[in-house]
């Protein structure tokens, strides 16, 4: 067989492709747990069997038929996979912000539109699954999104008009915002306290071992332009983002783990004990364990990330003052977990501990 028939065909991005504009670049693809491919692009979104070549579903258009997808860049996430036994039950993705139509071809001629202000959350699992929309307290175009180790959302960086591209967006959304997405609608976000550094096209953010968000970068011009003559100079600069579960007032809560060590092996399916310790009363019914793939971002899009909630006890006191171990199994498959490397936290009461760097295989 010749590469050239082993080349998957998908004539969904050649669908998704809005004259003048495209809108369905850099699309959002995530690793669906039985081993296929969900891809949305633009406004809309099908799950792939690359390995034959099929389109499997194909997903409601995202209501109001607004383009998420570069130039009109929004950003998502795969929500917490929480592993129960051998499967994963719900599978859900958020996407959030970017542009409406017509706001690539107005940018080019100075005039910046507003960016959106919605999400749209849809259980990729269902046998009829529907969008659900709700609305963020600030609209945004580029921004990222950051899964935390206790499974709540950031949005960060952005601009509240324009589009990506080289000089086409104005107005940089200084303040995150934190996505809760266990409560209600209604009470899902919560706006964060600003940066004062603008960060729009090509800045970037990842998830630190401390629980931080490492955020740097911006730079909407075709060069390098470090002086004040221009909107929005590059910025070299790095910062940290430190969320509200790294308050000191939380500090009694945290836990911090002592075993396993950083860098041990995990095999799939295999048992997990972890020794942990937390200075305060602990709730056994409020601790989880999870793992983070590390991400790498371009265009907003944070590629590998992936939180999964592993399958375990309650937490119980063992031998030694404000000493715990939890019992959980490692994830089951590598379509679940893909082989690699995860940070793996301890949670109680939505804080996590420092994370440990532990192999998948």
């Amino acid at each position: 067989m010749s590469a050239t028939e082993n080349t998957p065909s998908l004539p969904f991005l050649v669908q998704t492709n809005d004259p003048q504009a495209e809108n369905n670049l850099y699309p959002f693809v995530f690793l669906y747990p039985d081993g296929n491919l969900f891809i949305f692009a633009n406004n809309r979104a099908i799950l792939f069997d690359y390995s034959n070549n099929l389109v499997l579903k194909t997903y409601p258009t995202m209501p109001g038929g607004q383009p998420r997808n570069y130039p009109s860049t929004g950003s998502a996430v795969l929500l917490p996979l929480k592993i129960k036994g051998e499967i994963v039950n719900e599978i859900e993705v958020l996407v959030c912000g970017g542009a409406p139509k017509g706001a690539f071809v107005n940018a080019n001629k100075g005039i910046f539109n507003g960016a959106l202000d919605t999400c749209g959350r849809i259980k990729i699992s269902d046998s009829n699954p529907q969008w659900l929309m709700e609305t963020m307290p600030l609209a945004r175009v580029m921004g990222d999104m950051l899964l935390l180790p206790n499974g709540h959302v950031l949005i960060i960086n952005g601009a509240s008009t324009g589009v990506a591209g080289w000089e086409l967006g104005r107005n940089p959304v200084l303040s995150p915002v934190a996505y809760r997405p266990n409560n209600e609608v209604g009470s899902r976000f919560e706006v964060q306290n600003p940066s004062t550094i603008p960060r729009v096209y090509h800045s970037t953010t990842v998830l630190l071992r401390d629980g931080r968000v490492l955020v740097g970068g911006s730079n909407p011009h075709d060069k390098y332009q470090f002086t004040n003559d221009v909107l929005y100079p590059t910025e070299l600069s790095l910062e940290t983002f430190s969320p509200t579960y790294l308050d000191s007032n939380s500090s009694a809560l945290r836990p911090k783990i002592i075993l396993p060590v950083t860098r041990s092996k995990v095999r799939y399916g295999k048992q997990l004990v972890i020794l942990f310790t937390v200075s305060g009363v602990v709730d056994p019914s409020s601790v989880s364990v999870t793992m983070v793939a590390p991400s790498f971002n371009t265009h907003s899009f944070s590629m590998n990330q992936r939180l999964l909630v592993l399958d375990g006890g309650k937490a119980s006191k063992i031998i030694g003052r404000s000493r715990y171990q939890i019992v959980v199994r490692a994830p089951p498959s590598g379509n679940i977990a893909p082989a690699g490397n995860y940070l793996l936290f301890v949670v109680h009461k939505e804080i996590p501990s420092p994370g440990i760097w532990v192999h998948m295989h």
